[in-house]
């Protein structure tokens, strides 16, 4: 049975469904003539033929998915049927929950699950709140100063402060950020290493010696009981596993460990940094959620997780959602057989003017207004949806919304020459450098 909607997958049956229109090739051989990113060729194929489409880079099919009800159908309904093959980013973080499958996935995914929701996230309020305050403290500094700084590298810093912080109950030193900047390295150079993993290894071998050694004192000084001024992280949660499940090998413990990092820091950072581009577009939204209530009020709060939501909108950190057919389908009446690759793309559907209206705008108002967004679960989708979606989910809009109710109103700022667009790899960033400067707030 499908445990996330109660149904039975419907069986399928051979020849009652119709193909999957294909793009036209002169459509990809222009793609490739332009030297574009992958989304520009994605968008091209959903623009002519609409939210379940084909498309050949080599002898095989591929489908985009983007019509909300497919998208629920693929991630939601049949979980089984398209199934996650190797993580992208499994080079980075290993087996952990990840990039694992089948019933490895499911034992690590119970695991950590009770860890970010309810009464787990409160244990880490506290430290996010600190997070949060260390970056005040820098920009009441910057503010006086007048000093010039880049607004994506302090986001990245508070994002992996607050799961350092999460993990192992210690405050993030400079010399573990100096350290784990090599984590931002091996990220952005996943699309354009070696097919081959051996070549690819070796292409990145010293920043993941750097990476596998933070994460080995980490765990040392864990195990040896080193008390953090936070009690007890995540990482505590681990390493109790492993004293009754020899599957948790001090490997599978360095793979989870920088699983958290990489999830718990980049996609929050990255949101932080798109939504401070925005709102340097449109200061008029930050003034509309300052003005939404009182400093602590319910309505500032759901102002501010507004503006967090529609920047999730415009820029999901989960831009794409890969999956392979496993077996034979029917998705909304098109036959998918088994081994097609499918490519959901929350980008894309966040972006369809048939559910949200003037998709490219930067509107907050869509999250708090009546039927200011679309009700389909499958057309909103930032973190992905289904049994596979982001554990982090919670976290990272709670560090979001600390973050900017404690930064918000204290600052305004000017950004010098902001990037003029976005590069789409793991995660979607400004293609530039986001060089700022600070003074007090005017509200």
């Amino acid at each position: 049975m499908d445990n996330t909607t109660g149904l039975h997958p419907l069986p399928y049956v051979p020849g009652a469904g119709r193909p999957v229109p294909e793009a036209d090739p002169g459509l990809v051989a222009r793609w490739h003539a332009d030297g574009g990113q992958l989304v520009d060729l994605l968008s091209g194929v959903r623009e002519a033929l609409g939210g379940i489409a084909g498309f050949r880079l080599g002898p095989g099919l591929t489908v985009l998915v983007t019509d909300p009800h497919a998208v629920q159908h693929v991630l939601a309904r049949q979980p089984d049927r398209y199934v996650k093959r190797s993580h992208r980013a499994r080079l980075l973080v290993g087996d952990g929950v990840l990039s694992a499958s089948g019933e490895a996935w499911k034992r690590q995914r119970r695991l950590l699950q009770s860890q970010f929701t309810g009464t787990g996230m409160r244990r880490y309020e506290q430290r996010i709140t600190e997070a949060a305050r260390t970056v005040a403290a820098r920009w009441t500094a910057y503010a006086r100063t007048g000093e010039t700084f880049d607004l994506g590298q302090e986001m990245r810093r508070f994002a992996l402060d607050a799961i350092w912080r999460s993990l192992t109950g210690h405050p993030l030193d400079e010399g573990t950020a100096r350290e784990l900047t090599a984590v931002e390295t091996v990220a952005a150079a996943l699309p354009t290493l070696p097919a081959d993993a051996t070549d690819a290894r070796e292409a990145v071998a010293a920043e993941l010696a750097r990476i596998d050694e933070v994460a080995r004192r980490a765990i040392e000084a864990a195990r040896e009981g080193v008390p953090g001024p936070d009690g007890p992280g995540l990482l505590h949660v681990l390493l109790d596993a492993a004293a009754e499940r020899p599957e948790y090998t001090d490997r599978l413990i360095r793979d989870e460990l920088v699983t958290l990092l990489v999830a718990g820091h980049e996609t929050t950072a990255t949101t932080l940094t798109w939504l401070h581009l925005l709102l340097d577009r449109r200061p008029d939204a930050r003034e509309e959620a300052l003005a939404a209530g009182a400093e602590g009020s319910a309505q500032r709060r759901q102002a501010v997780q507004a503006l967090v939501h529609e920047t999730l909108r415009l820029y999901p950190p989960a831009w794409i959602l890969p999956r392979h057919a496993a077996e034979d389908d029917l998705l909304a009446d098109h036959t998918v057989e088994a081994g097609t690759d499918v490519l959901v793309c929350p980008y894309l559907t966040h972006r369809d003017p048939e559910l949200w209206a003037d998709p490219e705008q930067f509107e907050p108002r869509r999250f708090t207004t009546p039927d200011g967004r679309p009700a389909h679960p499958g057309a909103y989708l930032p973190f992905g949806i289904g049994p596979r979606a982001c554990l982090g989910l919670q976290f990272a809009l709670r560090e979001s919304t600390v973050f900017l109710e404690l930064l918000l109103p204290a600052h305004e700022v000017t950004l010098h020459q902001p990037p003029s667009g976005a590069t789409f790899g793991i995660t979607v960033r400004p293609n530039g450098p986001t060089m700022a400067t600070l003074r007090p707030s005017r509200s």
